[in-house]
């Protein structure tokens, strides 16, 4: 399998480069904008401008993939807000070009999506719940979905919920808390590990209640996806909706840290100040677990993964399959 992957230096970008090139024996290609891998990346890479339509088309005409995966954002609310017409470029419009760019190679696009396409009125929407953002990023996300299906020949929606886990492209870089659920477990046992507290962040304009995902197991996913041959939308998370705190203290007990330093508090307050955040995000993903054949984790088998992932700098596949 020929896989072409971008925003592969980026969180879930980097487990989805990882899962397949290491754990399916893909050829992958990463168009890369800013930053240079090391030599031991295990993948191909170039610069690549995946907002000049043009650049792209030749790069995807050039490697000719049989799947496009496509986990590339403009991971900054303040960027995205200042400059609307960038983030729909960055979104809307790489995703369109991309689109048409697999189909004049007959590639599969694989779209990686958010569970905040959501209003966080519902609890546990599935693939069919008509979507409501109330934010840029769900709108951006949101467009970027209906664009691919509407655009693309072969396309799948792989929608991620409070996505935790390794950064396989910068493993040490340290992790803060932020208003949704990404990076929360490891902001978590970065502070519980040094002796510090960490005060769960709680109250309005918080994502208080998700499905927490582990980022390589979401990469399975997305490869069972193409591995089957899959179309439309699916929801690539985890089996339960918890609460944060209640993620907190599962989390502290899975890295047998001292959960007596957890309290809740307010969240930061000029962070994402004014942007409306989804407070239920919860997702049903039961129709993608049939689809793709697989017994979705729990969550405390998804904190032990990580553990281990951090502790042996190896990823093991959870997802039972059937």
């Amino acid at each position: 399998m020929r896989a072409y992957v971008t925003g592969g230096s980026g969180f879930v970008g980097s487990n989805v480069v990882e899962v397949f090139t290491r754990h399916l024996g893909a050829d992958v290609f990463v168009p890369m904008h800013s930053w240079t891998p090391s030599v031991e990346a295990g993948y191909r890479w170039d610069s690549v401008d995946i907002l000049d339509p043009a650049v792209v088309r030749a790069s995807v005409a050039a490697e000719r993939p049989d799947v496009i995966v496509h986990c590339a954002i403009l991971n900054d609310f303040d960027a995205m807000v200042a400059d609307r017409r960038l983030a729909w470029s960055a979104y809307v419009e790489s995703t369109r070009s991309l689109a048409l760019a697999a189909n004049e190679v007959g590639a599969k696009l694989v779209l990686v999506s958010t569970d905040w396409v959501f209003d966080g009125t519902q609890s546990l929407a599935d693939e069919t719940t008509p979507p409501n953002p109330i934010n840029l990023y769900g709108v951006l996300k949101l467009a970027s979905e209906l664009i691919a299906l509407e655009v693309g020949s072969d396309v799948a929606v792989a929608r991620v919920s409070g996505v935790n886990g390794v950064h396989w492209a910068r493993p040490a870089s340290p992790r803060l808390q932020d208003r949704g659920f990404g990076y929360f477990v490891a902001s978590l046992v970065d502070a519980l590990s040094a002796g510090l507290p960490f005060i769960v962040w709680d109250g309005p304009n918080v994502n208080m209640v998700a499905t927490p995902s582990l980022a390589s197991e979401c990469a399975f996913m997305i490869g069972r996806i193409v591995e089957h041959d899959r179309r439309g939308v699916f929801h690539c998370c985890g089996a339960e909706a918890v609460g944060r705190l209640e993620l907190a203290e599962r989390a502290a007990a899975a890295f047998e840290l001292d959960a007596d330093l957890i309290a809740c508090g307010p969240a930061d307050p000029d962070l994402m100040a004014g942007v409306p955040v989804p407070v239920d995000t919860s997702l049903d993903a039961s129709m993608t677990a049939e689809a793709l054949g697989i017994e979705l984790a729990g969550l405390d088998p998804l904190l032990a993964e990580f553990r281990s992932q951090l502790e042996t700098g190896k990823i093991s596949e959870l997802g039972g399959r059937s």
